[in-house]
């Protein structure tokens, strides 16, 4: 059964998620947030735009992701 908004409108797949942010992000707004899935993945948006796309990740493709932060793989990315 499709989720549905109160006007019968298709609601988005990732409606009712708990979204987190880092506790590191700046007032800015540049952050990304993360949620829980309830088939054990995690999804990622943009967190000055709530209603954008929302990027979906399996549990091993977030455990590899994590695993490669954790190990300073990605320390040189975003740097000029």
């Amino acid at each position: 059964m499709e989720a549905r908004d109160p006007q019968g409108r298709q609601g988005r797949p990732d409606a009712g998620l708990s979204w987190t942010k880092s506790s590191l992000s700046f007032s800015n707004g540049n952050c990304v947030e993360v949620a829980s899935m309830a088939d054990g993945g995690v999804a990622v948006r943009d967190s000055k735009h709530p209603d954008g796309p929302v990027l979906r990740f399996t549990p091993g493709e977030w455990d590899a992701f994590v695993g490669g932060v954790r190990n300073g793989e990605f320390d040189g990315f975003g740097r000029a």
